[in-house]
């Protein structure tokens, strides 16, 4: 599905957020990330983010 950029930022945003309260990740970590944004977009590239957006 193709996303604005505005939608985009706002569903990488909660699910940094979610992250970075302790939220498991969704799919397996590289050891050199350890930032909830840097892990966020790559959920967010890969799909796996279970978050849709209404319109």
């Amino acid at each position: 599905m193709n996303y604005t950029k505005f939608e985009r930022t706002v569903i990488i945003g909660a699910r940094a957020l979610q992250l970075a309260y302790g939220a498991p990740p969704l799919m397996k970590v590289p050891e050199y990330v350890s930032d909830p944004l840097i892990l966020a977009e790559m959920e967010f590239e890969e799909g796996v983010i279970p978050m849709v957006v209404l319109k």
